[in-house]
């Protein structure tokens, strides 16, 4: 079984890793992918540097290339249970739809709840004012991105199921577990 996981940045996709991660799932990200790539290319890891690797990633190797090496990686791997996070394009979704029992879940918080949940989480990788957080969340929806860019809003229309993540973990985490029980 294969989850993969969309949402902005703040959302509680990481929670829904924890989750899963307990319940003998490996965790990749494609922003995995797109790191090694950096490395490989010499760029440095910020997160900026790292979206426009990510594009050109795409532009170069098809809007699916993020998903399509942690696919090949999944498979080689011979693990039965992998949770996939990060998907930021759609073409990401239908190349991780390639594998097999393949369940797409976005995760959901409104603009406010990001921008209070990315100041207080304290990541370095964050930006802290509020300007810079929004345009991030923006540009991640979509905002200004070519078609095989980022565009999460695009993920979230396209996902198996869109939980909502206004609430406490506990809500967020029996959501998640209902959803889970449905389709195991």
């Amino acid at each position: 079984m294969i989850i993969g996981l969309t949402g902005s940045m703040g959302c509680g996709k990481g929670e829904v890793v924890k989750i899963l991660e307990k319940m003998g799932f490996e965790y990749i990200t494609l922003s995995m992918m797109v790191r090694e790539e950096a490395r490989r290319r010499g760029v440095e890891e910020e997160r900026e540097k790292l979206m426009e690797v990510g594009n050109s990633m795409r532009a170069s190797e098809g809007t699916g290339v993020l998903a399509k090496r942690s696919l090949e990686k999944i498979q080689a791997s011979g693990h039965d249970k992998w949770v996939v996070d990060g998907i930021r394009n759609p073409a990401e979704i239908d190349e991780l739809k390639k594998g097999e029992d393949v369940h797409t879940v976005g995760v959901h918080a409104d603009r406010e709840v990001l921008v209070e949940r990315i100041t207080s989480r304290g990541r370095e990788s964050d930006a802290t004012e509020r300007e810079a957080i929004v345009h991030k969340l923006e540009r991640e929806w979509g905002v200004g991105e070519p078609e095989n860019g980022q565009q999460v809003g695009k993920c979230m229309e396209k996902a198996d199921i869109v939980i909502d993540n206004m609430g406490t973990l506990e809500e967020l985490q029996q959501k998640f577990t209902d959803f889970y029980n449905s389709i195991s």
